[in-house]
C-alpha cells in the first residue's frame, strides 16, 4: 500500500526504563506494545528510525531560490549528514560558544521502508515507510570551509532532529510546512512548491545509491532560514504529520584550535541571514 493512502498511522519511538520502545499516541498518553502506558509529557523521545545514511538536497523551494537570487534549477544537488547528527523530538540543539549563526531549516523527512535501487518515480511511494517533520540545523559559521559537502556546517552532533513520529496515510504533497521560533511563524511553504518533488529526489538518488530501511532523505526548506539563540525554542510543523520541538543550548567551544575556525565573513552572513544581509543597516 502506498504511503500516501489508507488511514493515518503514526508510530513513535521512546526510551522507556532504559529500553527503546515503539509506541502509539493515545490521547495524552503513549501506548507501548505490551500494553503499558506512559504520559506523553514525560516521555524521552528517540528518532523514529535508525538510518544508515541521511541524504539532503541543497536548494529545492522556489521561495529560497528567489531569496538567494539563484538561477533556475535544472537538476538537484545533494549532501550528506553523518548518522551522529540524528536527534529527536524535545532534544536539545547545541551551539558551540564560538559560533553565532546556528540556523533552523524546517523540512519534510522521507524515511525509507524497504531497499530501493533503480526505482521509478511512480513506484517511489511504495518504498517509503513514512514522513516526519525535521530540522536541517546548520552552523553557518563554517560556510567558508568544506565547499558543498556541508560537513561541519550541517554534520555536527544532533543537527538532524526528526519526529515526533513517523506518519503514513497522509498525502504529504498537499501539506504545508511551517517553522516557529518562540511561537512565531518564521518559515512557511507548501510541499507542492518544491522544485523537485519527493518522488523525483528518491528516484534520482536510488539510480546509483541503494537506499535502505530507516534511511532519511531531507527534502528541502523554504525561504527565511535564520539564526537561533541559546534559550530559543524552535518547532517544525507539517500539516498531517505533527510538530517537532527542540530547544537551543550553548555548549563550550572545542578545547583545541586545530583546523578551520568559525568565521563571520560576507559569504557566511549572506547565507545565515539570507535577504536580511542585503538590507541597509540603520
Amino acid at each position: 500500500m502506498s504511503v500516501l493512502s489508507g488511514p493515518r498511522i503514526e508510530t513513535r519511538r521512546i526510551l522507556h526504563q532504559g529500553t527503546p520502545q515503539w509506541v502509539t499516541l493515545a490521547g495524552d498518553e503513549l501506548l507501548l506494545g505490551d500494553g503499558r502506558r506512559v504520559r506523553e509529557a514525560d516521555a524521552t523521545y528517540l528518532a523514529p528510525c535508525e538510518p544508515t545514511k541521511i541524504l539532503c538536497i541543497h536548494l529545492n523551494y522556489e521561495s529560497r531560490r528567489i531569496e538567494f537570487q539563484a538561477p533556475e534549477l535544472v537538476t538537484p544537488t545533494y549532501f550528506q549528514k553523518p548518522t551522529t547528527a540524528l536527534n529527536a523530538h524535545r532534544g536539545v540543539l547545541c551551539r558551540p560558544a564560538n559560533c553565532q549563526y546556528l540556523n533552523y531549516e524546517g523540512e519534510v523527512a522521507a524515511v525509507i521502508g524497504r531497499p530501493m535501487r533503480n526505482v521509478s518515480r511512480d513506484e517511489v511511494w511504495d518504498y517509503i515507510a513514512g514522513f516526519a517533520p525535521a530540522n536541517d540545523v546548520g552552523a553557518q559559521d563554517f560556510r567558508d570551509t568544506d565547499a558543498g559537502s556541508m560537513l561541519r556546517v550541517k554534520g555536527q552532533d544532533g543537527f538532524c532532529p526528526i519526529g515526533p513520529g513517523l506518519v503514513r496515510g497522509v498525502d504529504v504533497r498537499e501539506s504545508v510546512l511551517r517553522t516557529y521560533l518562540n511561537g512565531r511563524v518564521v518559515q512557511e511553504g507548501k510541499v507542492s512548491e518544491m522544485t523537485f518533488g519527493i518522488d523525483y529526489q528518491l528516484a534520482d538518488l536510488c539510480r546509483h545509491i541503494t537506499l535502505l530501511p530507516g534511511d532519511i532523505v531531507l527534502t528541502g526548506t523554504p525561504a527565511n532560514s535564520r539564526p537561533m539563540q541559546p534559550g530559543d525554542v524552535v518547532e517544525v510543523e507539517v500539516t498531517g504529520l505533527g510538530r517537532l520541538t527542540n530547544r537551543v543550548v550553548e555548549i563550550p567551544a572545542p578545547k583545541h584550535d586545530v583546523g578551520h575556525q568559525p568565521t563571520d565573513s560576507k559569504a557566511v552572513r549572506s547565507v545565515a541571514l539570507g535577504s536580511d544581509s542585503r538590507k541597509p543597516s540603520a
